[in-house]
């Protein structure tokens, strides 16, 4: 299993077509990750290998096989839900070579963005550096005189007014790429309210893709006057869920309600963190009580499917609880006075109505 995790940690991506590092073994030195679907690949074989035959879950003295006993209880710590329960469930497993993957190759296209941005402009300093120097030495051959020297400057004072915007905006995009770095290729972020994933960094523009896989390239000198919500950055973070309840709802009800919502988050440790916060934090048009669940994610919002499909199973969980404790919402009865009332007897009809048939 050690040899399976370290081709999942240190395996060739499609980026960087990097080989295995730190393999002894001669097959390794060939094996290679580059695709979601090996990982899933290398997933499954880690499950046969360590698993017993015919066991859905990996146990802990499994890992022990392969592993002492101190890093057995790491590596237990990396997957979802095998902390409490001890085991580790194949799409625990497949899920963390998958998400480990996508970090790795995340991390590979920020380098090699990086790397070409550096490159860009290793060869613009090369072309000022050039000129400087070539001046200088004019200067110390006395080749250029002083008639000269005046030309090329009334020259560069020329260019620099012509160019001297883009050479401002150039700078303004290096400071941002390279002292600023608000975030990273793969990073999800949030800009004027709209959450983008960072695809491609250059020097004077940055590539997103919207939730709609629509490219959106922003100027760095642009970036950088704007505030730039990073979701990978964060620690873990919060989440709420709102309802609504009918006033006259007993409270005998509510506490049972709570307790076993309560008792689902707890259930639940390895999606939230204990003791979330139930209050009462409205009571609207006198006849409901808005209610507001505030807890926190373990885990920050850089995947937002993951995200929602906790908050799903929790939503599903309270709905289920409401139908349990017959907990409804009921609008207030509506007083309707009629004034007057048409004769009962009338010959008018809808305008696509025929007479009665005679």
């Amino acid at each position: 299993m050690k040899r399976l995790m370290n081709i999942i940690r240190h395996g060739a991506l499609s980026t960087l077509d990097e080989q295995i590092q730190d393999s002894t073994q001669e097959d390794e030195s060939a094996t290679q990750i580059r695709s979601e679907y090996e990982a899933k690949v290398a997933a499954r074989k880690i499950f046969q290998n360590v698993a017993k035959p015919g066991s859905k879950y990996i146990y802990l003295e499994d890992i022990e096989r392969f592993l002492p006993e101190d890093e057995a209880l790491k590596t237990m710590s990396l997957f979802e839900g095998a902390s409490e329960s001890r085991r580790i469930s194949k799409k625990a497993l497949k899920s963390w070579v998958v998400n480990a993957f996508r970090e790795r190759r995340a991390l590979a296209i920020t380098l090699n963005d990086t790397k070409t941005a550096v490159s860009r402009l290793h060869r613009m300093v090369d072309v000022l550096v050039g000129i400087i120097i070539v001046v200088i030495w004019l200067l110390i051959l006395e080749i250029a005189s002083s008639k000269v020297l005046v030309f090329i400057s009334s020259q560069l004072l020329l260019v620099a007014f012509v160019f001297g915007n883009t050479c401002k905006t150039v700078f303004e995009a290096i400071i941002f790429l390279f002292v600023m770095h608000p975030f990273d290729v793969g990073d999800r972020c949030e800009i004027d309210g709209v959450q983008m994933v960072v695809e491609e960094m250059n020097i004077l523009t940055t590539v997103f893709l919207r939730y709609d896989n629509q490219k959106v390239i922003i100027p760095n000198s642009v970036l950088a006057t704007k505030a730039i919500h990073n979701y990978h950055r964060s620690p873990d973070m919060g989440d709420a869920v709102e309802f609504c309840i009918h006033v006259k709802t007993p409270a005998e009800k509510i506490g049972l309600m709570k307790q076993r919502i309560m008792s689902y988050i707890e259930h639940k440790s390895d999606h939230w963190y204990p003791d979330p916060m139930i209050i009462f934090k409205e009571l609207e048009e006198l006849n409901r009580v808005r209610i507001a669940i505030w807890l926190t994610h373990r885990m920050n919002h850089q995947d937002m499917g993951e995200r929602f499909t906790r908050r799903a199973l929790l939503i599903e969980e309270m709905v289920k609880i409401f139908n349990d404790l017959d907990m409804e919402y009921r609008l207030y009865p509506i007083n309707i006075n009629v004034c007057s009332v048409p004769p009962m007897a009338s010959d008018r009809l809808p305008p696509k109505w025929t007479g009665p048939a005679s």
